[in-house]
């Protein structure tokens, strides 16, 4: 019973070495470099009718198009990490200067928001 949880919760890895499932951004890419290479493979076959080559570049597809989409989302989640932590430090600061005159509100010259009248 308990061998069959672990199997469960193990995950399919790629090429025993990358668990798909818990690395962030690496199921999306194993898919679009699957499409990327039956794409390039087809079109290369098609242009040329050369099945062995066609093979090589719809590995060489699968390859970059696997790549190209695994940083392109590492990169978007890195961004959105450090978005979310500034947004966390202005609030955590809003709570803190709220109300004390260290608010920026409350500096002289300071724009006041918009609000109720």
């Amino acid at each position: 019973m308990a061998e069959e949880e672990q199997d469960k919760n193990k995950g399919f890895r790629l090429l025993g070495i990358l668990d798909v499932q818990k690395t962030p951004c690496a199921r999306e890419a194993v898919l679009h470099g699957a499409g990327g290479s039956v794409v390039a493979g087809l079109l290369h076959f098609l242009a040329t009718s050369r099945v062995k080559r066609s093979f090589d570049v719809g590995f060489a597809g699968f390859m970059l198009t696997t790549l190209g989409s695994w940083f392109y989302c590492r990169m978007n989640n890195a961004k959105l990490r450090v978005q979310q932590r500034m947004i966390q430090d202005a609030i955590k600061n809003k709570v803190v200067y709220e109300g004390t005159n260290l608010d920026p509100i409350n500096k002289p010259g300071a724009k006041t928001p918009p609000g109720p009248s």
